[in-house]
């Protein structure tokens, strides 16, 4: 994927195009953040991108950090769960999201419904489409971080469903985006995924 492709507005565009919602308040830190998958359904790195940006008087404030929005390698070869490794489905999930914790640290926790398509064969490959069995509801699947000192270079036990950014310096700058919007606007976060072929 290329990161150059990636600004408010071409992402914003996409959003639209799926009939979803920009957040587009000029008072500043009304966020909008985006994942873009990429295109390659097998790697076991950070090659997508998590973005948030928001309007701030006239113009956009936009950032966007390496990424994964797909399960680690281990976690596809060995679910928590009997149906399959969980894989969010694109689309947007209003107010799905709230300031919390994942396993001790702040990180955006799941508090409304995801759908994710359940991954079942425990190969390396994502299983994804109409012929996956999917599924609405809570799942724990939270955004957060790697490794909260080095930078990761592989996802494996990092993401089991989660959206994980890779640089732990990128994370602590998000959380201080999402607390800066969280005392403006309230503690809820809408989150939208798109496809790298959407942008």
């Amino acid at each position: 994927m290329n990161p150059k492709l990636l600004n408010p507005i071409t992402i914003s565009e996409a959003v639209k195009n799926r009939g979803d919602v920009i957040f587009e308040n000029p008072a500043g830190y009304d966020l909008n953040i985006v994942g873009i998958r990429s295109n390659d359904m097998t790697a076991n790195t950070f090659n997508d991108f998590l973005s948030i940006f928001y309007k701030l008087r006239d113009r956009w404030i936009f950032f966007a950090f390496p990424a994964t929005t797909d399960p680690g390698l281990f976690w596809r070869k060995n679910p928590m769960n009997v149906r399959g490794t969980a894989i969010i489905v694109p689309g947007q999930y209003r107010s799905a999201y709230s300031i919390g914790t994942h396993h001790d640290y702040p990180a955006l926790q799941q508090t409304g419904e995801l759908t994710v398509w359940r991954d079942a064969d425990r190969d390396r490959v994502l299983d994804t489409g109409p012929d996956v069995y999917k599924e609405t509801g809570h799942f724990g699947c939270n955004i957060h971080r790697a490794s909260f000192h080095l930078l990761s270079s592989r996802v494996d036990k990092w993401s089991a469903g989660c959206q994980v950014i890779q640089d732990p310096t990128h994370f602590m700058f998000f959380m201080k985006l999402c607390e800066m919007a969280a005392a403006s606007f309230g503690n809820s976060f809408t989150y939208t995924l798109l496809l790298e072929d959407e942008i």
